[in-house]
């Protein structure tokens, strides 16, 4: 999947419900999930920014603010997990 550095959507273009389906489906494909933990722990900050690419990339565009307060409403284990070493840029 190739994925532009400069993928961000206009405002207009956000849907609230796209950061959940977004998170299930990164959540669902483990090396991405994987690569993205490991992303974050040197590079939190970049990571949303990621997330927001791979967004565009699916058809599923977010905001990094969409990718922040989606994460705040979870509560499993592994995103607790995840946000506790990826805290600085979350």
């Amino acid at each position: 999947m190739a994925l532009s550095s400069s993928a961000q959507p206009s405002s207009g273009d956000l849907s609230p419900g796209n950061a959940a389906l977004l998170y299930s489906r990164i959540s669902a494909d483990v090396t991405l999930t994987q690569a993205l933990f490991r992303q974050a722990l040197q590079d939190p900050s970049g990571t949303l920014s990621r997330i927001v690419e791979i967004g565009a990339a699916l058809g599923l565009p977010v905001s990094i603010d969409e990718v922040r307060a989606h994460i705040a409403t979870l509560d499993d284990l592994d995103t607790k997990q995840w946000l506790l070493k990826a805290r600085g840029g979350l």
